[in-house]
């Protein structure tokens, strides 16, 4: 039985996390629950799993008696660190959105956690920090998004063969056939509708940008400790094929599943273990093609800036991460154009002058820069 706190338990991989644990109840206990301001939703959850501690950033107006019972509650904005801190469970789940992920993961490491990740932005805006902090915490950082995943997997058999290329899949999202123009004016609900994947509102936009597989580079770059250009991007439209390694002999390890995040995530549960998640398995005969193309960097001008973050290195992962964010949340509150969130987190980028080596204090700081940067570029109403 291994005991496991979920911050970001109202999300998609929060609420998939559980339905796995309520399929494995003799294996696996939701100690901790953690939400931002879905009270009622966690309320729910605190009924079914019975966890011993709930936390909220937000307190609502009222408790009801019954969530109460036998269940320690918590407010307030540092519950993300003050979790992981106080819990009994071994492991901690990451799955909230931004860069609040950071000091959570830090915090879980450094109290001797185990982290499963699903939170982008403590690598790419922290990843030599993380990866130092998990190093003397001698504790895996286990992925669970699908692409970090399936490298992950396909490492597990390489033996002492040392990979010399990693190649991430992406499906293209909703605007892989559509025209650079077309794009430029792209509504929300285009942008929402990605094709294969049921993800959140965020992260669905960084996906139809392409933004989402930049960040998946950067945190490549340091889970896997593999310079970003020997690390690919391969678009691929069925979602089949989740990512791949590739060895010095030319021999090229993939993994493949269904569309399902309940995959990654248990794999990352379980581990080194290999449990059911009771979903839809890969059927080869009613796969009439499996197809790859070449990401086109000029239509996804977000991909390339990712490579740019790296090549620049210290903070400037941290400001693209930041001016995204603003961008994102600008696009979803009808601010600013879906053509005009590459172009802000660009010329945020290239605004700002990166320090190299920071500390936490550093990196927050340069988070903060980046977004007043990219608040006032969006006040010239030019994107």
């Amino acid at each position: 039985m291994r005991k496991l706190a979920i911050l970001g338990s109202t999300g998609s991989i929060g609420t998939q996390a559980l339905d796995v644990i309520a399929q494995h109840p003799d294996r696996f206990r939701a100690e901790a629950l953690v939400a931002n301001t879905s009270s009622e939703m966690l309320f729910d959850q605190v009924r079914r799993y019975h966890p011993s501690i709930a936390a909220l950033r937000t307190e609502p107006a009222e408790i009801p008696a019954d969530v109460r019972k036998g269940t320690e509650w918590f407010f307030g904005d540092d519950v993300l660190t003050q979790i992981p801190r106080i819990t009994d469970a071994e492991d901690v789940l990451v799955s909230v959105v931004g860069i609040v992920g950071l000091s959570a993961v830090m915090t879980a490491l450094e109290s001797g956690k185990r982290v499963l990740l699903a939170n982008k932005e403590p690598l790419v805006a922290g990843g030599e920090l993380v990866t130092a902090a998990a190093a003397r915490a001698g504790q895996p950082l286990l992925p669970v998004d699908s692409e970090h995943s399936a490298v992950f997997q396909c490492l597990q058999g390489a033996g002492p063969n040392m990979p010399v290329r990693l190649i991430l899949t992406a499906s293209g999202g909703p605007f892989r056939t559509a025209t650079k123009e077309s794009m430029a004016v792209a509504t929300k609900e285009q942008a929402l509708r990605h094709p294969n994947w049921n993800m959140g509102r965020k992260i669905t936009i960084d996906s139809a940008t392409m933004i989402n597989k930049a960040l998946e580079v950067i945190e490549a770059r340091w889970l896997f400790d593999m310079p970003p250009e020997k690390i690919d991007v391969l678009v691929h439209p069925q979602s089949v094929i989740h990512s791949m390694v590739e060895y010095a002999d030319g021999a090229v390890m993939a993994q493949l599943g269904t569309p399902d995040m309940r995959i990654p995530i248990l794999y990352a549960m379980a581990y080194p273990e290999r449990l059911t998640t009771g979903g839809v398995r890969l059927d080869f005969a009613k796969l009439a093609d499996l197809t790859f193309e070449t990401p086109d960097f000029d239509k996804f001008p977000g991909l390339r800036l990712g490579y740019d973050a790296l090549k620049t290195g210290g903070t400037m992962t941290t400001v693209l991460n930041g001016a995204n964010e603003v961008a994102v949340a600008a696009f979803l509150d009808d601010r600013i154009r879906f053509g005009g969130i590459a172009a802000l987190v660009e010329e945020t980028m290239n605004r700002m002058t990166p320090q190299m080596h920071p500390d936490l204090d550093a990196i927050f700081e340069a988070d903060r820069a980046a977004r007043e940067i990219a608040e006032q570029l969006l006040s010239t109403g030019r994107y």
